[in-house]
């Protein structure tokens, strides 16, 4: 396991099916898109494998010249009917506020456009200091370094990576597309079933790198 540096603690968090439970609004939205293209989606299908950068999963259902516009109408439409159904997850609360007792900083680290990711936070009721959207696997983990994260909370094998490129402590929570055991097979530092478990286990890795 990455040792946690004495630098500041900071610890950065991805945003779907970690922190927030976006399905519901994805779900909607990629309907309300559909509808309006006349372009046949599979909204169910697409909830099963959210992670990888929007422009992807775009491309599953529109030919590649209109992908980019296809994706600008989708973030236009997620406004409208993403942020009302979303729910925070399990100990997503808890989980920030956590870091915020030990003197840390949270950085909320996403694929998700960075501009509707800052809005989602606000409609949760979910403070971070640092956002940064549309990053990926690897990316996440440069965005990672630059704000000087040391743990890094995902659920999908793409945060695993981000965190190991950082040299972060991965911490992976099962209420994503992957079960506990992939993720441990993954790479993951520390799976937790959920973020409620999350407070308990900081406290300790934090007092442990206190003690050695």
């Amino acid at each position: 396991m990455p040792p946690t540096s004495q630098a500041p603690l900071t610890v950065g968090f991805d945003l779907d099916m970690t922190l927030l439970d976006t399905r519901p609004g994805i779900h909607a939205t990629y309907l309300a898109l559909s509808a309006e293209t006349g372009t046949p989606i599979d909204a169910d299908l697409v909830v099963t494998r959210l992670g990888p950068p929007l422009l992807d999963e775009i491309r599953n259902w529109f030919p590649e010249a209109e992908v980019e516009r296809a994706a600008a109408r989708y973030r236009e439409l997620y406004r409208e009917y993403a942020f009302a159904p979303t729910v925070a997850l399990p100990g997503a609360h808890a989980a920030v506020e956590a870091v915020r007792a030990h003197g840390g900083r949270v950085a909320v680290i996403t694929g998700k456009y960075e501009p509707n990711a800052r809005l989602h936070l606000e409609h949760s009721g979910l403070a971070a200091d640092t956002v940064v959207g549309d990053l990926w696997a690897e990316t996440k983990g440069e965005a990672l370094r630059e704000h000087g994260a040391s743990i890094y909370v995902g659920d999908h094998l793409g945060d695993i990576r981000g965190a190991r490129h950082a040299d972060a402590v991965a911490v992976a929570v099962a209420t994503g597309p992957y079960g506990a055991d992939e993720l441990r097979e993954a790479g993951a530092d520390v799976v937790l079933a959920d973020l409620t478990a999350f407070p308990d286990w900081l406290a300790g890795h934090l007092a442990g790198q206190s003690a050695a």
